[in-house]
């Protein structure tokens, strides 16, 4: 099964010509994560936005928190590469990306590609997803629209 998701988010990245290895659906990365316990989420998003909007529900060894941007600044981590290496040590463990919506994700998944690590795969659609037609998130696309587990601040 992991198999066959890593190969189609590689092919979907090569495509896509992205410069990390490929990109997930939520579901995809919730059965990765599930059928490998090597397997890493590194969320991106601030420290306040997992306080005050949610985060996944995951064994801490398999979740890890990066910040590409800091609250309430909003200016990049300049210590991002030093935090990543902390947490995750071997370049070649596959690393799943998350932030709101998936943008944030990519710019971490880009920049470790950048720093040796081979196995950078973004979460498309983030934790929150799109805007649906009133603003809000967390009901069109996203981890928490895929009611995968997670809990509210």
């Amino acid at each position: 099964m992991n198999a066959t998701i890593l190969n189609t988010a590689r092919k979907a990245g090569k495509e896509l010509g992205l410069p990390y290895a490929g990109v997930v659906t939520p579901e995809q990365a919730w059965t990765l994560l599930q059928n490998d316990s090597h397997v890493i989420l590194v969320d991106v998003r601030t420290n306040a936005e997992r306080d005050w909007v949610g985060r996944v529900i995951l064994p801490e060894a398999q979740h890890q928190a990066v910040q590409w941007s800091l609250y309430p600044e909003g200016q990049p981590n300049p210590d991002f590469m030093a935090q990543l290496t902390s947490a995750v040590e071997d370049k070649d463990t596959i690393i799943l990306y998350l932030c709101r919506s998936g943008v944030r994700s990519r710019h971490g998944a880009k920049l470790a590609t950048e720093h040796g690590y081979t196995q950078c795969y973004d979460i498309l659609q983030g934790f929150e997803g799109d805007k649906d037609t009133h603003g809000h998130r967390k009901t069109v696309g996203g981890w928490c629209s895929a009611a995968l587990p997670w809990m509210g601040a």
